[in-house]
C-alpha cells in the first residue's frame, strides 16, 4: 500500500489547492470523472454559457418593444451544445494533462472509498488499489436528489447532469422543482423552444429567497410557463417520451421529458465515510470545524460534501483554507462565512446577500427595510425595464448592512457593493455617500435605496 503526504479525492475544487507550496510534498489526486468537478462539467459553467444563449434568444424576441425590428429563426442546438461542451471538456483534459505532468502529483482514475483512517480503496476488481495519506481531503461535492416517486416509477428522467447534453430542446419539458437549478434550466429551454411546466410544492417558486423575490419572480414565470406550485409529485406513469406526472392535487401534467430539479445531497456516502471515523450532519454533509477540519485526525473537507453554502465560490474560498491549513498546521485560518453572496442566472437575473425580510421578523431584529425599482433610474428608462428592483435591509440601531436582494438584469454584478460592504463592517449611509456612483447606471438603484433607508436619527 503506498503512502502519499497528501491525498485529495475530488478534482473539483480539491484540485485548486495543489501549487508550488506542495512541490515538497508527494500527493495524490482521485477522481473518477474528468477533472474540474461539477461546476465545470455539468454545473455553473455549461449552464452559465446555455443561460447566455438563452438571454440573446429571448433579447431578439423581446426586441420590439424597443422599436428594434429582429427575428429570432430558431436556436440551433446541436451547435450551442457543441460549443459549450467541447470548451468544457477541453479545459477538463488540460486540468488533468497538466497534473499527471507534474513530477509531485499522482492521479488516480475510479470510485474511492474509505476503508479505514486516512486509507482508500480506488476502483473495483482486480484493478483496485489502496493507498494512504499523512493528511486527506475529502471534496468529493454533491449529487441531484431524486424523489421517491420517480426512481420508483422505472421511467426515465433527466437530472443537471444530464439534460444539458440532450440531442435537442424537448417539445414539452416538465421541471419538478423550484429552486435556482430548476429556474435556470427552465429559461434555458424556454428560450431554446420548449414549452414548461414548473411544479413546486412550495406556495411560491424560489422559496428561500426574500419574500419579494420570490413573490416576483413566480408572477414573471408564471406569464412564461405553466406553473404548478403548492402541490407535490405522488408518482410518475406512462412511458418514456410519453410521461405522466401525477399530483397531490389531482391534477395530472402530461410531457415528454422529466427534469428533477429538488435539490442536492453530499456524496459523502459513496465515500463511506463513516470507515474514516468522519461524522456527517442529519443531511448527510461532512461535519467540520471552522478551519475546515473533519472529526478525523488530520483529515479536512471543503465544498458542496460539507458546506452549508454549495457555491462554487464558496467551494474555492474553503480550497484556499485548506491549502494554509496543510501547511501551516501551528497558524491554522478560519473559513469567513459572513456575507456569502448567490446568483439565479435566469430572465430577470436575481442576486442576493444576508438575510431575507423573513429572518429578521423571525430574529426579531429592528431593522429598515427600502426597495428602489430599476424604473425609477434613467438606465432603467433605457432597458424599459418594468419588473426589477433593489431592496436593503439594515439595522437601525447600527446602521450596518443585514442584507440585499436584487431582480432584474444585472443583478449578479449589482450586488458586489452590497457584499463588500457586509464584508468590510461599512454601514449604509456611508457606502450610499461616500464613494461615486455611476450615473445613469444601474447602480443608482442600490445607491438611491440606501439613501431611502430609514435608520432613524
Amino acid at each position: 500500500m503506498r503512502t502519499h503526504d497528501l491525498v485529495i479525492v475530488g478534482a473539483g475544487s480539491g484540485n485548486a489547492i495543489v501549487d508550488d507550496r506542495f512541490s515538497h510534498l508527494d500527493v495524490a489526486i482521485i477522481d473518477e470523472g474528468p477533472f474540474g468537478g461539477t461546476c465545470l462539467n455539468r454545473g455553473c459553467i455549461p449552464s452559465k454559457m446555455l443561460v447566455h444563449v438563452a438571454d440573446v434568444a429571448d433579447g431578439v424576441r423581446e426586441a420590439g418593444r424597443l422599436g428594434v425590428d429582429a427575428a429570432l429563426h430558431g436556436v440551433r442546438w446541436a451547435d450551442v451544445r457543441a460549443r459549450v461542451f467541447g470548451r468544457v471538456g477541453r479545459e477538463a483534459a488540460e486540468g488533468e494533462d497538466g497534473r499527471r505532468g507534474s513530477p509531485y502529483v499522482h492521479v488516480y482514475k475510479g470510485p474511492a472509498r474509505f476503508t479505514a483512517d486516512r486509507t482508500l480503496m480506488i476502483g473495483t476488481g482486480e484493478g483496485a488499489v489502496t493507498i494512504r495519506g499523512e493528511q486527506v481531503v475529502v471534496a468529493v461535492g454533491s449529487r441531484p436528489a431524486v424523489p421517491e416517486p420517480v426512481a420508483a416509477s422505472g421511467l426515465p428522467y433527466e437530472t443537471s447532469d444530464t439534460v444539458m447534453r440532450l440531442d435537442g430542446p424537448p417539445r414539452h419539458l416538465a421541471v419538478l422543482g423550484g429552486g435556482y437549478i430548476a429556474a435556470e434550466l427552465a429559461h434555458v429551454f424556454h428560450a431554446a423552444g420548449s414549452r414548461v411546466t414548473v411544479i413546486e410544492q412550495e406556495d411560491t417558486l424560489l422559496a428561500d429567497l426574500d419574500e419579494d423575490v420570490a413573490a416576483a419572480y413566480t408572477e414573471i414565470a408564471g406569464d412564461r410557463y405553466d406553473v404548478r406550485t403548492g402541490t407535490a409529485l405522488t408518482r410518475v406513469e406512462g412511458a418514456p417520451g410519453r410521461l405522466r406526472l401525477v399530483l397531490d392535487d389531482g391534477a395530472t401534467v402530461e410531457a415528454q421529458t422529466l427534469l428533477v430539479a429538488v435539490g442536492r445531497t453530499s456524496n459523502g456516502d459513496r465515500l463511506h465515510v463513516d470507515r474514516a471515523g468522519i461524522a456527517v450532519h442529519d443531511d448527510g454533509r461532512v461535519v467540520v470545524d471552522g478551519f475546515q477540519r473533519t472529526t478525523a485526525p488530520s483529515v479536512f473537507a471543503l465544498g458542496d460534501v460539507c458546506t452549508p453554502f454549495p457555491l462554487k465560490h464558496v467551494a474555492n474560498r474553503e480550497a484556499g483554507v485548506v491549502a494554509h491549513n496543510l501547511l501551516h498546521a501551528d497558524d491554522l485560518i478560519r473559513t469567513d462565512h459572513g456575507a456569502v453572496p448567490a446568483a439565479v442566472f435566469t430572465r430577470p437575473q436575481i442576486a442576493h446577500v444576508g438575510r431575507t425580510e423573513q429572518q429578521c421578523r423571525e430574529e426579531g431584529l429592528d431593522y429598515a427595510v427600502a426597495v428602489r425599482r430599476f424604473s425609477d433610474t434613467a438606465y432603467g428608462w433605457a432597458l424599459e425595464d418594468g419588473t426589477g428592483f433593489c431592496k436593503v435591509l439594515a439595522d437601525r440601531g447600527t446602521g450596518l448592512l443585514l442584507g440585499a436582494h436584487i431582480l432584474g438584469p444585472q443583478a449578479a454584478t449589482l450586488i458586489q457593493p452590497v457584499v463588500v460592504a457586509m464584508s468590510l463592517g461599512i454601514g449604509a449611509a456611508t457606502l450610499a455617500r461616500t464613494p461615486y456612483w455611476i450615473h445613469p447606471a444601474l447602480t443608482e438603484s442600490v445607491s438611491e435605496a440606501l439613501l431611502d433607508l430609514d435608520l432613524g436619527p
